[in-house]
């Protein structure tokens, strides 16, 4: 339960031996774009890589679209809501887990805003809008800069709402034929996402 109202999260932890549940390498928080919900193929894709890092795993449906709601409200009150989910979050996974949070398109802008209040390690940004389509000025390119941390962002060349650019923690890779659904290739997604994840210092025990 948050501010907003209520959340939903569907935590999948990594495979253990036997019946006894595996110890998480790193938490990963996933959420979904604006009208959607945390089950589209390239968020599923990135959660298998991860759970393959030894990730545990959040799939978040934020209060706003369990409401029913398409469009999420200030951005003031969806980051406050955000925090709150991902306190109670690495509560239930354990405190002292590295944190990766995440998600595509307006999901991707909550997580790089709220990066520096909930300490993430890094963030993964799929589909990042960075401006509304037909209207290149109006660039959301310091949301990016935001989050103070590592970014990977995973864009479609095709993307009307565009393609960020590389900078000094934010790395961008393109995927060619692919649309702002990056529903196209879902492994290729998952898989660039997991490289990237195993190639971070400190999060994956190798």
């Amino acid at each position: 339960m948050t501010t907003e109202g209520a959340a939903q999260a569907g935590v999948t932890w990594p495979p253990g031996d036997g019946q006894r549940r595996r110890d998480p390498a790193f938490l990963l928080v996933l959420t979904h774009g604006s009208g959607g919900g945390p089950d589209s193929a390239d968020l599923l894709a990135v959660r298998d890589a991860a759970l393959r890092l030894g990730a545990a795993v959040a799939l978040v449906t934020q209060p706003y679209r369990v409401k029913g709601r398409r469009a999420p409200g200030p951005p003031e009150r969806q980051d406050a809501a955000w925090i709150e989910i991902i306190d109670a979050l690495r509560a239930a996974a354990g405190a002292g887990l590295p944190l990766v949070q995440g998600g595509r398109s307006n999901g991707a802008r909550v997580a790089c805003r709220t990066a520096p209040a909930t300490g993430a390690r890094a963030v993964l940004a799929l589909a990042f809008p960075l401006h509304p389509p037909g209207h290149p000025e109006k660039s959301r390119a310091g949301e990016l800069s935001l989050a103070g941390t590592d970014i990977l962002v995973i864009n479609g060349r095709r993307d009307p709402f565009g393609i960020p650019d590389q900078a000094s923690r934010t790395r961008v890779v393109v995927l060619d034929g692919e649309t702002h659904a990056l529903s196209r290739k879902p492994g290729t997604v998952g898989a660039t996402a997991g490289a990237w994840l195993a190639g971070l210092p400190g999060l994956v025990h190798h």
